[in-house]
């Protein structure tokens, strides 16, 4: 194979000039009840993990959460400050834009309704989308291949991270992989919770038209990977993605996991 046969793993640069925000909502996020399973699947899980009330505390950092708020909604019930963060310019805008309220800003009202059915009615959404402008203190650009992510900030660790979707599209090589796993828990608490969602074995995703890349990781390869790292996981569901959304995606199914690091 010669050099014009490679494919080039598409890292962060690549999303900084070619990632569609608007396209990956409409997609993937518009609706919890349109296209795949994978948002109410991971909405449910959420909810679950954080309606326990066994997972609260100061601080929530969201690592490499694209343009997306669907995964601190549920969490914001138990954390008193949530840091987002992602490495492409237009993905945090397109949460700043929401934060601030902006006209043309994403409509995430029907994901928080479809939270705060989970929730029994506890909260309106008019609540949740208060609290989450009120507690998301920060919108910070970060990249999971540097040894501290947020460089040159320090950040105060953590009592939950929460990332979805982030590590394999970012890590081209295992080996980065691992290393980008080890950054995220060196940000977080000894005896704090790592909430992890992603694909297995899946090695391509489109938005639109372009075609992003995905490092193929198995079940057993992430959970060996976080025993190595002093996690005790804690939890592992798994959803198969529907046939018909197989030509966006191919991959075999997606994950949530959570792990605690041990204290």
């Amino acid at each position: 194979m010669d050099d014009s046969d490679r494919v080039i793993f598409t890292e962060g640069e690549f999303y900084q000039g070619h990632f569609d925000s608007r396209e990956y909502f409409s997609a993937y996020y518009s609706s919890p009840s349109s296209g795949d399973d994978f948002l109410p699947f991971v909405l449910q899980k959420l909810h679950e993990t954080f309606s326990s009330g066994n997972i609260k505390g100061k601080k929530l950092i969201d690592i490499g959460c694209g343009p997306t708020i669907h995964g601190i909604i549920s969490a914001s019930k138990y954390f008193e400050e949530i840091v987002v963060s992602d490495f492409t310019d237009s993905n945090r805008r397109e949460i700043e834009k929401w934060l601030r309220n902006e006209e043309g800003c994403f409509d995430w009202r029907p994901t928080i309704e479809f939270v705060c059915e989970l929730e029994g009615g506890s909260r309106s959404p008019e609540e949740v989308e208060q609290r989450l402008r009120q507690i998301v203190k920060q919108v910070q650009r970060c990249d999971v291949r540097q040894e501290n992510p947020f460089h040159p900030l320090t950040m105060e660790p953590a009592d939950c991270i929460l990332s979805s979707l982030c590590l394999e599209a970012a890590c081209k090589d295992l080996e980065t992989y691992r290393r980008a796993l080890g950054s995220i828990a060196a940000l977080l608490k000894p005896g704090g919770v790592l909430v992890l969602i992603g694909v297995l074995n899946e090695s391509f995703y489109f938005v639109g038209q372009e075609k992003f890349s995905c490092l193929v990781l198995s079940q057993s390869c992430i959970e060996e990977t976080l025993r190595n790292l002093g996690f005790s996981i804690k939890q592992v569901n798994t959803l198969h993605p529907k046939e018909t959304d197989k030509e966006y995606y191919d991959a075999e199914a997606f994950f949530y996991l959570v792990a605690q690091k041990t204290k």
